[in-house]
């Protein structure tokens, strides 16, 4: 089965991210099976859901980790012309969801991985699947507790998120929170008697778009970005019970997007001051006003030196002379963080065509990365 059998296999399966991907995992560990490979599972803790790694080569040496997710964002409310989970060939382009983000790249490193296992091997290659990197990267976490009681620790790490197929560097770390605004119910005739918490949620949304102003002014920055600094967004809110009634309670979920260097830590306290700022004059008249902040979840942003051997290494994999950063999050900082490994981004496909409606990905492109996982192995072959 070649990599677009593989890729139209894959994309069959419906592993939008609350959903089970048992049936996905269990067809690659099948496959790897068929022909002389080994896998492994690490199940999450519903049963719902598992990761997967196997070894081709000799187990005793360090070997580079192919790291890919199978999980995808939902299609619903998207207006797609072409099925979602079936592949639909149209000229050079390839439809479905996951095509770009990351299906093609994992079916290119199956592809790769059952090529090489007949090969004499002198570096390992090692297939790294996750669950849930859409939501926060909180699946590959386990894989990489197992990878630290290895007796040889891996090489290096290579995430398939699609660049272009171009070396990427960096991307920003991420920060999950959930702010929780309470105040003091009533009925609507007598609003001023009561606080009403979506306007406590108000003043704090403008606490944040003040903080987010004073970041896009001073600083730190990252001209290698899109959007060279620290990000705060507010993405979502909800409060309330209908028009009569003053809302005692109200939620907003929002993240922090930050650069190598700029703590996200000292940015939740700073926010937490600028929250009790707000409560405090209330507080004699309202006791039970608050805003709290929860850290829901969180992963490290990726900073490879651009003169690290590994960038090098990927660019005479490509063949290409430049390198970057990107503007979305990957597993690839806590690989970094978590092992010390020197990891690069690089894979077929642009994030501009991911998570949209009729998502797709140019035939050219898997023949790239093809191309790329070929070279690896035979620098893998020849011991780099």
């Amino acid at each position: 089965m070649d990599s677009r059998a593989l890729l139209d296999r894959l994309i069959a399966f419906d592993t939008v991210s609350h959903r089970s991907n048992l049936d996905l995992i269990g067809f690659v560990r099948d496959h790897l099976a068929q022909h002389g490979i080994d896998s492994h599972l690490i199940p999450d803790p519903t049963g719902e859901k598992a990761n997967l790694w196997a070894v081709i080569g000799p187990a005793d040496r360090p070997g580079v980790i192919l790291s890919g997710h199978v999980d995808v964002v939902p299609v619903e409310g998207q207006d797609w012309t072409r099925p979602p989970f079936r592949l639909t060939r149209e000229g050079s382009r390839l439809y479905g969801r996951g095509t770009t983000d990351m299906k093609a790249f994992v079916a290119c490193a199956i592809r790769a991985v059952i090529d090489a296992k007949g090969r004499d091997l002198q570096v390992p290659l090692i297939l790294a699947l996750s669950h849930d990197e859409e939501v926060g990267c909180r699946g590959v976490g386990s894989m990489i507790d197992a990878m630290k009681g290895w007796a040889v620790q891996p090489r290096l790490c290579i995430v398939g998120e699609p660049t272009s197929m171009e070396a990427a560097i960096g991307h920003k770390g991420k920060v999950a929170l959930r702010v929780t605004c309470t105040g003091r119910g009533g009925h609507s005739s007598a609003a001023p008697l009561a606080l009403n918490a979506i306007h406590l949620a108000s003043d704090f949304i403008g606490a944040v778009r003040d903080l987010q102003s004073q970041i896009a002014s001073d600083g730190p920055f990252d001209p290698d970005y899109i959007v060279p600094y620290t990000t705060l967004h507010v993405g979502k809110i909800s409060g309330g019970v209908q028009v009569n009634v003053v809302a005692h309670q109200t939620v907003i979920d929002m993240e922090i997007r930050s650069l190598a260097g700029h703590d996200p830590a000292l940015l939740i306290a700073e926010l937490e001051r600028r929250a009790s700022a707000i409560t405090a004059p209330l507080r004699e008249t309202f006791p039970e006003a608050a805003i709290t902040i929860e850290r829901l979840w969180d992963y490290p942003g990726l900073g490879t030196a651009p003169d690290a051997d590994v960038v090098g290494f990927v660019k005479s994999l490509t063949g290409g002379n430049s390198h970057g950063k990107v503007s979305y999050g990957t597993e690839g900082g806590m690989f970094a963080e978590r092992l010390g490994l020197p990891t690069v981004v690089c894979g077929p496909g642009a994030m501009t065509q991911g998570h949209t409606p009729d998502e797709f990905i140019e035939d050219s492109e898997i023949d790239r990365c093809e191309e790329m996982l070929a070279r690896l192995t035979e620098r893998c072959v020849a011991g780099f």
